[in-house]
């Protein structure tokens, strides 16, 4: 299935960032934006009358600063943190962090090659330069969730984080369906990670479609083969919508 397939006027479009917009990098900061990639998201923007949203564990404002000028309706923070299409930015309230940060810190002053990451209503600790570290992240990291109420365990793509038990990528998306532009739209989801096998058993739920990018076990319905590949049909979807509109 390419993404033209998927692009209907009356869907509503939700995309994950890191791992299906842009290439994963080794560490945060260092993610490229492909030239062309904000254009083509503008003009989908435009096309679905608005109905266009990014889903991420990265905060809201990171996201801005990469597709600007671009401000799209967005999720941070695994749903912590959402804006809505009218601008207006709504934050789940967190519960203290204090105990997960402290122990994420002391791990990372035994083991510099980890990385932690600090975002409001969450604590990430990556390990994509010390994988072999992947267990002794794991349990720091649940050890102290589990003398953190309120606070859940959440695993990804050589990174695990603590974040707020209500917040998830379904539970924004839900949301979003809500409000316009987004109400009465069919949902599309496209993400990478295990963080985003949510997003689609809700979209799916809710007779839309999961598109998972990348290999891995997924509950998703279809599957990109790489974000290079989600780019470029993207791309060409929108370049037909044009030629449409000019016909």
């Amino acid at each position: 299935m390419t993404f033209a397939d998927l692009l209907c006027p009356s869907c509503a479009l939700f995309l994950d960032f890191d791992g299906t917009l842009v290439d994963i990098a080794p560490q945060p900061e260092a993610v490229v934006v492909p030239a062309g990639l904000i254009d083509t998201l503008q003009t989908l923007h435009g096309y679905l009358e608005g109905a266009v949203a990014v889903i991420s564990g990265r905060p809201i404002a990171q996201i801005d600063e990469f597709l600007t000028p671009l401000r799209l309706p967005a999720a941070g923070v695994h749903g912590a943190e959402r804006r809505r299409a009218d601008g207006e930015l709504l934050l789940l309230a967190t519960p203290p962090l204090r105990q997960v940060e402290d122990a994420a810190r002391a791990l990372v002053g035994q083991h510099p090659r980890l990385r932690l990451e600090l975002k409001r209503g969450s604590v990430a600790l990556h390990y994509r330069q010390a994988p072999e570290l992947e267990s002794r992240c794991v349990q720091a990291l649940q050890e102290a969730v589990d003398q953190s109420p309120g606070l859940t365990l959440l695993r990804g793509k050589m990174v695990v984080e603590a974040k707020p038990g209500g917040a998830s990528k379904g539970r924004a998306i839900e949301e979003f369906l809500q409000e316009p532009p987004f109400l009465g739209r069919t949902p599309v989801f496209i993400g990478d990670d295990i963080t985003d096998e949510v997003g689609f058993s809700t979209v799916q739920r809710l007779g839309g479609l999961g598109v998972k990018v990348g290999e891995g076990a997924s509950v998703a319905w279809q599957r990109m083969a790489n974000p290079a590949v989600m780019r470029e049909e993207m791309e060409r979807a929108v370049c037909a919508q044009m030629r449409k509109a000019g016909s």
